[in-house]
């Protein structure tokens, strides 16, 4: 497994939204309440984005239709329409003065 840093911790704060794309990987890195969530940046159920998705209490829901999604493992916690997926998410490492994630090789 070998580090991939995606930001520096004196950038990060609370509200902070950034993606990212590695090789394949789409990733949104969320900062919520001094949290930091590695997650998939579009909505499971029709890929909207979920850039300007409303956070509250460690639940984010999509902006589209509403669905809501526990930001720690990405559980799905309401469906407006038929169920989907649960939202992907990652661990965010620690490395230095950096977050980022682990990547296989």
């Amino acid at each position: 497994m070998r580090f991939q840093p995606l930001e520096k911790l004196i950038n990060l704060h609370d509200n902070y939204r950034r993606h990212f794309r590695i090789d394949h990987l789409a990733l949104m890195l969320v900062q919520h309440e001094g949290e930091l969530y590695l997650i998939e940046p579009r909505c499971p159920h029709r890929e909207h984005s979920l850039e300007n998705a409303h956070i509250e209490q460690g639940v984010l829901e999509c902006p589209m239709h509403h669905y809501r999604f526990a930001l720690a493992d990405g559980q799905l916690l309401y469906a407006a329409e038929e169920p989907c997926r649960h939202l992907r998410t990652w661990q965010v490492i620690y490395e230095g003065n950096e977050v980022g994630l682990l990547l296989p090789g």
